[in-house]
């Protein structure tokens, strides 16, 4: 709009963003672009991409877009909100302690009493000796859990609840929360198998057993006896353990 001297009024042109001066996402060619396809983009990695015009090297929605109140394609209400806060709780989701259960019905912590110093010292001749009784399989499972492998030893519990079902739906229905929790690549405590013991347990799924995951269950005690249980006996946590029970043992 022009005054009558010819000049022009200040903030005449339309803003960007408004239906009679071009898009929010970009103006010209990029209609296609920065419509369905680009919040299609957005929906499948939800991480607030910020949209780029066709053609440019340029983000759209720099200092001169400020104003639009849409800092990117997650149509939030405000530009300090939320892109950055949803990626970051997405980038951190899979990190889960391994010791976080994501089943109640799975084995969490056995009741055992303490053990003796006859048992402790029982632990350093063997593994199985460790893996016997509840009081063992704890303090091994203690000190996986600094190893951030205890994922192995809940695997191998979990199997063992699993062997005692006899109801067919229980079975179906443990063997699917094991799966889904030790077995599956999406799982962030899948343990460590190779792919024939992964073949035969896909294969038997439809129809499980209560021993469908023996083998699996047998792979995973020997990787436990042969690359965790040298450290345990070696570790601060069982001298520790070994030494207060030897110094009661004096006392009494």
């Amino acid at each position: 709009m022009r005054t009558a001297d010819g000049g022009e009024l200040a903030g005449a042109s339309p803003p960007a963003g408004r239906a009679d001066g071009g898009s929010l996402w970009g103006v010209g060619g990029g209609g296609a672009w920065e419509g369905a396809a680009s919040r299609e983009r957005v929906g499948v990695f939800g991480r607030g991409l910020r949209a780029r015009r066709p053609g440019s090297g340029r983000e759209t929605h720099g200092a001169g877009s400020r104003g639009s109140n849409a800092c990117c394609f997650c149509w939030c209400c405000c530009c300090s909100c939320s892109c950055l806060t949803v990626r970051n709780q997405e980038e951190q989701r899979p990190r889960r302690a391994s010791h976080e259960l994501r089943r109640e019905d799975l084995p969490t912590c056995e009741e055992s009493p303490s053990p003796t110093l006859e048992e402790v010292s029982a632990w350093a001749q063997s593994f199985d000796k460790v893996m016997l009784t509840p009081a063992g399989r704890n303090a091994f499972r203690e000190f996986l859990r600094t190893e951030f492998s205890e994922e192995n030893m809940l695997f191998w519990m979990a199997c063992e609840e699993l062997k005692k079902e006899a109801n067919k739906t229980v079975i179906e229905e443990k063997a699917r929360t094991i799966y889904e929790d030790y077995i599956s690549i999406l799982s962030p405590k899948e343990v460590s198998l190779d792919s024939r013991v992964r073949e035969v347990i896909n294969r038997n799924m439809g129809e499980p057993s209560q021993h469908i995951f023996d083998d699996a269950q047998l792979q995973i005690y020997t990787l436990m006896h042969r690359d965790s249980y040298p450290r345990f006996m070696n570790s601060a946590l069982y001298k520790d353990l070994l030494q207060s029970l030897s110094e009661k043992s004096v006392e009494a």
